[in-house]
């Protein structure tokens, strides 16, 4: 009986910190948009300085790194790193309303894959659910009018990050059971640091991209503490939340966004785009809703 109780206590917070990180990768998004550098630069220094206090975090801690944890994170490391150079690099080649509508493809991507490799049962209403939060991001992306036109060079590359966040999420979740989440962050960041730094020196036109000033040291602290966190947070959740369930959730973050875009950024909202995060976030509480009342535990248990 004990153990199911905790299950659910798990379950109820597993959803939680999935729900914490997309609000965080919500914030970032507004942040990015203050930090004055390139794209790839500021993944690259973000990756940098997370590697720096992860690493002395967990030295402090008094625990060390070892050989195998290394080989279990390096494809999540990696894949994370090369996507996030890959999105990057997509808007400098198609509108920001197409990359993120591609992005939230994911959703299906990963529906498909929980079904066949984590034997998750994906019925008809969840991918009716999923379809209709779609549209609605579409809505929210496309509603306010401006570029989203077809790029097919930038809207390429859109897809090709949506696919390698996808293998992101599943890599990480297959792991998750057997490296803690501390360590998986900082040796994420670590490893994503090398993989991304040729890139964005590359971008840049040196041999490393530009140091920041104090400002924008500022900002990418900031970075780090809100989207990086947000990382941390799905980290943990995986082992405790089903992967359809994740990815669906990744579907708020365009219309929290722009959401937050509008308070922090004074950037206009058109009627039809608050009718489309309507749509996005009702989709998303009535999953959240359904998926607690299947983990719940009756009291007579």
């Amino acid at each position: 009986m004990q153990g199911t109780h905790t299950n659910g206590d798990r379950s109820t917070v597993g959803r939680l910190a999935a729900i914490g990180a997309v609000f965080c990768w919500s914030s970032g998004n507004v942040v990015v948009a203050q930090v004055d550098m390139g794209g790839l630069a500021i993944a690259f220094w973000r990756l940098a300085l997370g590697a720096l206090v992860y690493g002395i975090g967990l030295h402090l801690a008094g625990r060390r790194i070892t050989w195998s944890q290394v080989r279990l994170a390096f494809p999540v490391s990696v894949v994370f790193a090369l996507e996030l150079g890959v999105f990057f690099a997509s808007l400098h080649h198609t509108s920001v309303a197409n990359a993120t509508t591609i992005g939230s493809l994911q959703t299906i991507v990963l529906m498909v894959v929980a079904s066949r490799r984590f034997g998750e049962r994906i019925g008809a209403w969840l991918v009716g659910v999923a379809l209709v939060a779609i549209g609605g991001v579409a809505v929210v992306m496309f509603g306010g009018g401006g570029d989203a036109g077809l790029h097919l060079r930038g809207d390429l590359m859109a897809l090709g990050a949506m696919v390698l966040f996808s293998a992101y999420f599943v890599l990480a979740k297959d792991i998750r059971a057997r490296i803690d989440t501390f360590t998986l962050q900082t040796l994420t960041m670590s490893i994503g640091a090398v993989v991304l730094l040729p890139m964005a020196a590359f971008d840049a036109g040196r041999m490393l991209p530009g140091w920041p000033s104090g400002s924008q040291w500022a900002w990418l602290c900031l970075l780090l503490a809100v989207p990086g966190t947000g990382h941390f947070l799905m980290n943990w959740a995986h082992l405790h939340v089903s992967l359809s369930l994740a990815g669906l959730l990744t579907l708020a973050i365009p219309a929290l966004s722009a959401f937050g875009a509008w308070l922090a950024l004074d950037q206009g909202l058109a009627p039809v785009q608050v009718a489309g995060m309507t749509v996005v976030v009702v989709s998303l509480v009535f999953v959240v809703r359904r998926d607690a009342r299947l983990h719940a535990t009756p009291d007579e248990t």
